[in-house]
């Protein structure tokens, strides 16, 4: 069972976000997933009252669903349209191999981070925009990012961490850089 789940994760890395690498090739959502990662681990002290092992196990399955959804760029998502739940059911799917607990693990970290029910899901979702918004400002991105939309992008999740607000900052001036055409 958990081979089959690792198999039908595997599809993570064959979808396609909309931004580019700093080479010039589409990101996968296991890439973005990975450097997420990273950044919970690098600004992890910055939260004495988060547990990183929850945060980084939160950063790992946060996209998980798009291995059968595929990821909906922030522009084009809508209010009502339930991608929330096409990801649940496809996260529900694909951990439908493994045992339940495990199973279950996994779908009430998913859970945490849709509802941002804990301090760690809060976290991760703040970072998970300021990642986003890192890789448009340091992809090749060929004109394909809005970057006056990136400018607003995901502040209801940032503004709940003010631990970020500098890093917030920061982005969002390489972004205004970015906007006016560097």
């Amino acid at each position: 069972g958990i081979l089959r789940f690792l198999e039908r994760a595997e599809n993570l890395k064959n979808t396609l976000r909309s931004s580019r690498t700093s080479a010039g090739r589409r990101e996968s959502a296991a890439e973005h997933s990975w450097r997420l990662c990273l950044l919970a681990m690098v600004c992890s002290k910055m939260f004495p009252d988060a547990d990183l092992e929850t945060m980084l196990k939160i950063a790992v399955v946060h996209d998980l669903g798009e291995a059968l959804c595929g990821d909906v760029p922030a522009p084009l998502q809508k209010d009502g349209d339930d991608r929330a739940g096409r990801e649940r059911e496809a996260v529900m799917d694909l951990c439908s191999s493994l045992p339940s607990d495990l199973a279950e693990e996994l779908l009430g970290l998913w859970d945490a981070y849709d509802r941002g029910s804990s301090r760690e899901a809060v976290v991760v979702k703040a970072l998970d925009k300021l990642e986003t918004l890192s890789q448009h400002n340091q992809g090749m991105n060929y004109g394909e990012i809005d970057y006056r939309f990136n400018l607003d992008y995901g502040t209801t999740h940032t503004c709940l961490v003010p631990e970020l607000d500098d890093m917030r900052a920061a982005v969002d001036a390489r972004t205004a850089a970015n906007a006016r055409g560097r």
